[in-house]
């Protein structure tokens, strides 16, 4: 399998873009830092599969905030020719004026700096698994009866995935008839309908039969494990695991 380019777009290098370069590289990419210059990026966009724009630090000074919309709107004219994906590092505060600055950036993945490397390999990911030009965002449904759990799940992973939420097994069925996903993030014990009686019921329908299951469970004994596992789902994630595990073990299944 050839392998992925990856162009780290910045006008410093650091400590921090040398951990970006790093991650990338575990994850199998070719990464290459260069300048934003126009000419340059032209001439290396053919070979590159995506490039992450690593914005400069939030500024006061306006001279330098100038600079900086100036290098985005050349890159962002590289990007709309060659029909690349792009991902943004940025402080929080720029990223809304960022998103009105060009229309290209609002399908462009966006990360938050201090970067969160968990965040960073799923934007990867996502924009890596699109289309020529920007990625469909992957749809996920969480079905919890504990609505607080389910809200954190959707707050962690809304960035890059769509997700709709269900807190009853019994309301699963009337969903899927209206709304395609692409995972069902289940929760394996609930009143009533348990998570158990939810994937045999979606295993029987051939239309939800092929759709992934992945249980969300409390239980972490290798005994308790063993039992979710013998209903053979798509998978398990215990509910104490970390946002950045739970994101990479998205993207692994959905990419």
């Amino acid at each position: 399998m050839e392998e992925k380019k990856v162009a780290i777009i910045l006008q410093q290098y650091s400590i921090v873009v040398k951990g970006i370069e790093r991650k990338l590289k575990e994850l199998g990419f070719n990464a290459t830092v260069i300048k934003p210059d126009s000419d340059l990026l032209r001439a290396v966009s053919n070979e590159t599969d995506l490039f992450v724009l690593y914005l400069p630090k939030d500024s006061k000074n306006r001279e330098e905030e100038e600079m900086m919309f100036q290098m985005v709107l050349q890159v962002c004219d590289v990007m709309r020719t060659y029909k690349k994906n792009m991902i943004l590092i940025g402080e929080k505060s720029y990223r809304s004026n960022l998103m009105e600055f060009d229309s290209i950036l609002r399908d462009c993945e966006w990360v938050d700096r201090p970067v969160d490397m968990g965040l960073l390999t799923a934007a990867v990911r996502n924009a890596m698994g699109g289309a020529a030009n920007f990625h469909v965002k992957k749809q996920i449904l969480i079905v919890d009866d504990d609505p607080s759990y389910a809200s954190m799940v959707r707050t962690w992973i809304k960035e890059f995935y769509k997700v709709d939420i269900l807190t009853s097994g019994k309301q699963v069925s009337l969903f899927l008839d209206k709304k395609k996903v692409d995972l069902i993030l289940l929760d394996y014990e609930m009143p009533l309908m348990n998570g158990s009686q939810v994937l045999q019921m979606l295993r029987r329908d051939p239309s939800t039969k092929d759709i992934p299951v992945v249980f969300l469970t409390g239980v972490g004994t290798a005994d308790e494990v063993k039992q979710v596992l013998a209903m053979k789902p798509d998978g398990y994630i215990l509910k104490s695991t970390p946002r950045e595990q739970i994101l990479e073990y998205l993207t692994e299944k959905l990419h």
